[in-house]
């Protein structure tokens, strides 16, 4: 059971988008083609990331690279042309990997529509080393104890 302040930092910790599928969106089936999903995680995992001042940009000025090393999806129900998806994105590991929680639902119903998680490794831009614990500066920007 969640306690309240496991709640209130869980929230702090998430950000949510809203995205309407467009044409293009759409294959042969008349749902939205599965690899479009991982465009619309990572437009959530960019926000959620801004929200801390840590884009990619910020990334790079502080010296370290977030590679993706691993992305797990599960297709609940379909998405349509012109359904308005909510799609929030949640850290929950930043120790030694920045683990994304993401959860898509239709915008309407709350319906349940694809859940996935992605996990990052921070990378040293000099060495190109993989950090094995995640360096101070994500720490800060999150505002979390080490």
């Amino acid at each position: 059971m969640s306690t309240e302040k496991e709640l209130a930092s869980r929230e702090r910790l998430s950000h949510e988008i809203e995205i309407t599928p467009a044409f293009y969106d759409i294959d042969v089936m008349e749902i939205v083609y599965h690899g479009h999903y991982v465009r619309f995680l990572e437009l959530a995992r960019s926000a959620l990331l801004a929200k801390f001042d840590y884009d990619y940009p910020r990334m790079r000025e502080s010296g370290y690279g977030w590679p993706v090393v691993d992305m797990r999806l599960k297709y609940v129900r379909p998405a349509t042309f012109g359904q308005v998806l909510k799609v929030r994105a949640t850290i929950t590991e930043w120790e030694n990997r920045l683990r994304i929680d993401y959860l898509i639902s239709d915008a309407a119903t709350g319906q349940k529509v694809n859940s996935a998680h992605t996990i990052q490794v921070a990378v040293d831009m000099g060495t190109r080393a993989m950090c094995f614990v995640c360096p101070p500066v994500l720490w800060e920007r999150l505002g979390v104890a080490p």
